[in-house]
């Protein structure tokens, strides 16, 4: 029997680096570059999820633009194994940048659609990130009335000031912004007051199978009270069942995402509905 349960992956100098520890770092770099490859061929896309009001469950308020970064084969490789290596450096930077470039794109392509997209807060003073967003803007008058830019709490929260101050310069173009995952960390309040979220995500650990948690019910309360003090719209995520749909409804939520309502799916709004509209779905 082993001595110590993690012997088997460390050096004979007792520091960790044994061949557990190469062989996971290999991998990594393997995905690192599979990525990398993928951005170099543009073989990547978006993944559209219908986000509905709650009050008329049918309606469509809006939809999320997911990006998906595929291998060779044209499979998804799974964001959970790169995105967080990936978010402090260039290869975020280029992956929020050919995000938004899709999402202009389709926003140029169907007038009717309305969409958000998900972007870093590090990305704000990447300078192809914002030639990408403003050529996108000049292809159509309406595009920026008909976009949302998602940020994550715990982005904005690392660099209250500079997002302030972009989402200012933004929202007076018609730009409308989503805090993402809210109440998943720790929001400083004393930044939150200044920063004129029009949208607010809740996070889905506080929605799913809420029916059955009284605790997440408070909860949830108390985020939908914070928001509407300071006038912001809200979305719950990770909606997956009536009993929770109507539970958030008599909270109050204004909209629900979840894969009760539709999973993220490749194809565009626009492209679903022609194939409905022929009878192919």
């Amino acid at each position: 029997m082993l001595s110590d349960p993690l012997s088997f992956d460390r050096g004979e100098d007792g520091a960790h680096g044994g061949p557990l520890s190469r062989v996971l770092a290999e991998r990594d770099r393997n995905i690192l570059k599979m990525v990398e490859n993928s951005l170099i061929r543009k073989n990547v896309a978006l993944a559209y999820q219908p986000v509905v009001r709650s009050d008329q469950l049918g309606q469509v308020a809006f939809y999320e633009g997911l990006v998906r970064v595929l291998d060779e084969s044209g499979r998804v490789i799974p964001a959970k194994e790169f995105i967080n290596q990936i978010e402090d450096n260039e290869l975020g930077r280029l992956i929020d940048c050919r995000a938004i470039e899709l999402g202009l794109r389709a926003l140029a392509d169907d007038p009717t659609l309305r969409l958000s997209i998900n972007m870093s807060a590090r990305s704000i003073g990447y300078a192809p990130w914002i030639r990408s967003l403003n050529a996108g803007l000049a292809q159509d008058d309406t595009i920026g009335e008909r976009l949302i830019l998602e940020i994550t709490e715990s982005s904005a929260m690392q660099m209250p000031e500079l997002v302030t101050s972009f989402m200012a310069d933004l929202q007076s173009q018609g730009i409308a912004f989503a805090l993402d995952d809210f109440g998943a960390g720790y929001t400083a309040f004393r930044f939150f007051k200044d920063f004129f979220f029009d949208v607010i995500k809740i996070d889905g650990q506080f929605i799913t199978g809420i029916a059955h948690s009284a605790d997440n019910q408070v909860l949830t309360r108390a985020l939908v009270s914070i928001a509407r003090h300071f006038d912001m719209f809200t979305v719950a995520e990770c909606v997956e069942s009536q009993d929770d749909i109507a539970i958030l409804k008599d909270i109050g939520v204004d909209c629900l995402q979840g894969y009760y309502f539709g999973s993220p799916v490749m194809e565009s709004p626009m492209e679903q509905e022609r194939k409905y509209q022929q009878g192919k779905i």
